[in-house]
């Protein structure tokens, strides 16, 4: 394995101006990198770009809609232009919509694909040439719903499946061009994201049971601990990052036991809210919801 520095590396992490993501930019310019932040939201992006300009580095943000193509080539063209490379890509950006199946509809599943798979891909084919040259660093951040299917996130983890075996795929044979890819999958991450979060069915109820899973001790991990991780994972070229511990019980049980973990999953599904009207199928943020509760 090659030497791996991160001083004067360019990183392009998607979904940058808050959560993981920022946090990873802020461990990374503290490492000496120059950063692109592609996300959404502009007032989250000049947050974030108030945030990091503490650190001895360059840091461009870009308002991008990762759902949308032309937004994505555009973004990774203006890098180029302001850095002239890309060292590593973190596809970092993501969704997640609770509720029961009967509540989701086409237009969820398009997006999530659309988000954590098709905006991963077009942004390979977009910045793979570029380090073909130089060799780089390509990170998947994906999920434990994205090794397991989880009941009441259907859409999340068909679409994360989709990046974990895409990942997975292209690791091998990028490694010809020393280009190592990285497939991450975290379990629950103390990061604000229920806030983020969009639900559907009783909404209350489906809020409640997401905002408690997320502070379990022993099955998730603060936001600082896994950029450490996932930095950490990049540099050495790691093909796998799987956190916390609890995540690789889980993801080994269901792999060894699977018509066990099956049966698991039946059991907690029962445990979860029942579908509900038609008014259900409409959409609410989690600071919608807590905001009512």
């Amino acid at each position: 394995m090659p030497r791996f520095s991160y001083r004067d590396k360019i990183a392009l992490i998607t979904g940058g101006s808050r959560g993981l993501g920022l946090e990873i930019a802020r461990q990374i310019c503290a490492r000496g990198s120059n950063v692109a932040l592609i996300a959404r939201n502009p007032d989250e992006l000049a947050r974030a770009k108030t945030d990091l300009d503490r650190f001895a580095t360059e840091v461009l943000t870009v308002q991008c809609d990762l759902l949308e193509t032309a937004q994505i080539q555009s973004a990774v063209q203006q890098t180029l232009q302001r850095f002239g490379k890309i060292d590593i890509l973190i596809n970092n950006a993501g969704i997640i919509e609770i509720g029961p199946i009967e509540h989701m509809q086409l237009k969820d599943f398009d997006r999530a694909m659309r988000l954590h798979f098709w905006a991963p891909f077009i942004l390979y084919l977009l910045v793979a040439p570029h380090m073909r040259a130089n060799g780089g660093r390509i990170v998947n951040i994906s999920s434990i719903g994205g090794r397991i299917a989880v009941p009441h996130v259907a859409a999340y983890s068909a679409s994360k499946f989709a990046l974990t075996g895409f990942s997975d795929a292209i690791r091998a044979e990028l490694a010809r061009d020393n280009i190592f890819v990285t497939t991450v999958t975290p379990g629950l991450m103390r990061t604000g994201s229920h806030v983020h979060a969009t639900f559907k069915g009783d909404y209350a109820a489906e809020y409640k049971w997401f905002d408690w899973s997320r502070k379990i001790p022993f099955a998730s991990i603060s936001v600082e601990r896994a950029a450490r991780k996932i930095l950490s994972a990049c540099r050495r070229g790691k093909p796998a990052l799987i956190m916390p511990w609890s995540a690789y019980f889980i993801i080994a049980a269901n792999a060894l036991f699977p018509n066990l973990t099956g049966h698991a999953m039946k059991i907690v599904n029962r445990g979860l809210p029942p579908r509900v009207s038609q008014s259900g199928n409409e959409s609410r943020s989690g600071a919608e919801v807590r905001g009512k509760k």
